[in-house]
């Protein structure tokens, strides 16, 4: 399916068919949110032109032919007929305009990281490898001001300029992950996911948490940032899986 002839003559083709399979299997997950919600990839060098998913289009329908291809540089976009959603041009245009780094963005407000971005606390405690994974590798907004625009886009970008803090937790909003690729950034926020998901199945029980000393688990999160190919192979793994289920993902 990813070879697709229907891209020859599209640019970019292969950065679509990545986003489009992270959206499907986003959606397969169920960490999507109806037609809300947002992935990006720059395509080139300074990382301000991107691609997007299209407006209002549900992720389990996705394909790699519906990419919208912006210039965060060109507000006008927003009175062209295929207009992005005004939010995802706020988020993800502002962050690819001042963040170099975040090739791939990926906003969710998946269940259990929307639920630990709505504590007083949104601090994720290691306690296992998945919550140990992002130990000091997260920055934390408490400044939530309304739909994601252009001024909270701007802000939003203003606390990702540490290149470790790789994971944005949206206080009373939801969760964003930056990475080097699609498959990078995919990997980052299912597994995010799992770590809420572990953190709040344990305060449920009401006992007390086994916390990982600092050292430890900042030996456990250099030895993930370290393990090699487990993004690449992970994303493979689910390009395959829709492969063997005829998705249409790569048209």
């Amino acid at each position: 399916m990813s070879q697709s002839g229907q891209g020859s003559n599209i640019q970019h083709w292969q950065d679509r068919v990545d986003l489009a399979a992270a959206f499907q299997w986003t959606a397969h997950l169920g960490l999507h949110e109806a037609v809300a919600n947002h992935y990006s990839l720059a395509v080139n060098e300074t990382g301000t032109k991107f691609l997007i998913n299209p407006n209002q289009r549900h992720f389990s329908r996705i394909k790699a032919s519906d990419m919208l291809e912006l210039d965060a540089d060109d507000p006008d976009v927003l009175n062209s007929p295929d207009a992005p959603d005004p939010t995802a041009w706020g988020l993800h245009a502002s962050i690819h305009r001042h963040c170099p780094q975040a090739r791939c963005i990926m906003h969710l407000h998946s269940k259990y990281a929307t639920v630990l971005a709505c504590l007083a606390d949104s601090t994720l405690p290691p306690i296992d490898i998945n919550t140990a994974t992002f130990f000091n590798r997260y920055v934390i907004d408490h400044g939530f001001g309304g739909l994601a625009f252009e001024a909270e886009g701007e802000r939003c970008a203003r606390l990702l300029q540490d290149p470790k803090k790789k994971i944005l937790i949206m206080g009373n909003h939801g969760v964003l992950v930056i990475g080097n690729s699609v498959a990078d950034a995919f990997n980052r926020i299912y597994y995010f996911e799992r770590a809420a998901e572990t953190y709040i199945s344990a305060l449920r029980t009401g006992r007390e948490l086994r916390i990982l000393p600092d050292e430890i688990a900042e030996k456990t999160a250099s030895e993930m940032d370290d393990y090699p190919g487990q993004a690449e192979r992970h994303f493979a793994e689910i390009k395959a899986i829709l492969d063997s289920k005829n998705s249409d993902y790569a048209s």
